[in-house]
């Protein structure tokens, strides 16, 4: 007997990251981490690389302008 090879085709639905599918936290919460504590919603959206310490250093010479960045990273990223 031979086999169709329409079983072969994937009918699982991928979803990509940024349309709904879980691949960690959220946009909306990391706005919301990075207007309390901007360094952790920048760690959130980069992990520990440059534009953490640069939102680090920011933060602490000015709540403000660490939030400024924050904002900046999560939705430019």
């Amino acid at each position: 007997m031979k086999t169709s090879d329409h079983n072969h085709t994937n009918t699982h639905a991928t979803a990509s990251p940024k349309t709904g599918g879980f691949d960690g936290i959220s946009d909306i919460v990391k706005i919301i981490l990075a207007v309390i504590l901007p360094p952790l919603g920048v760690f959130f959206e980069v992990g520990l690389s440059k534009h953490f310490w640069i939102n680090l250093i920011l933060t602490l010479f000015g709540y403000i302008p660490g939030i400024i960045h924050a904002l900046w990273v999560i939705l430019t990223k």
